[in-house]
């Protein structure tokens, strides 16, 4: 019996101290994945100033697989950068603005900066317009496969960066 217990309690410490996926659900809190409802919150979202991955999706099988591998990103990269999930099919508008013809992907939106006003133009004083940098994210759909493009983009995820 004593043997058991030490086992289990070997397979349960080595569970939550294995960072990499041990064939066991990893325990990842509460989601840290926003979901989309508004532009409104998408641009108070980008003025908190973390980079945000933005996965653009619709029902399929690989958007199932898409949203484990958010969440799992979300839970380790948190609170450094954000990830929102945007159904199509709920905010077509938001969507057909990025122009892409092929669901789900992803895009990095990053480093909001107001932008200079334009010339020539009287524009509202109430109305800001802002600058901000959008990558397309094509590497490996994975954990691993973020915090290489965010090395790579020298984006910081951590408080190490």
């Amino acid at each position: 019996m004593e043997e058991q217990s030490f086992f289990s309690k070997f397979l349960v410490n080595l569970r939550s101290s294995c960072k990499y996926y041990t064939g066991y659900p990893k325990d990842l809190g509460p989601s840290r994945v926003i979901h989309f409802t508004s532009e409104r919150e998408f641009v108070q979202l980008l003025h908190q100033g973390y980079p945000i991955v933005v996965a653009f999706t619709i029902k399929s099988n690989y958007s199932k697989h898409l949203d484990k591998v958010l969440e799992e990103a979300a839970a380790e990269f948190y609170p450094h950068v954000k990830f929102l999930r945007v159904e199509c099919p709920k905010y077509p508008g938001f969507c057909i603005t990025r122009q892409k013809k092929e669901y789900p992907f992803v895009e990095i939106f990053h480093s909001p900066e107001q932008a200079a006003p334009a010339q020539g133009r009287v524009a509202d004083p109430n109305i800001t317009k802002y600058s901000v940098k959008v990558l397309p994210f094509n590497y490996d759909v994975s954990a691993y496969g973020f915090r290489e493009f965010f090395k790579r983009h020298g984006i910081r995820s951590s408080d190490s960066n």
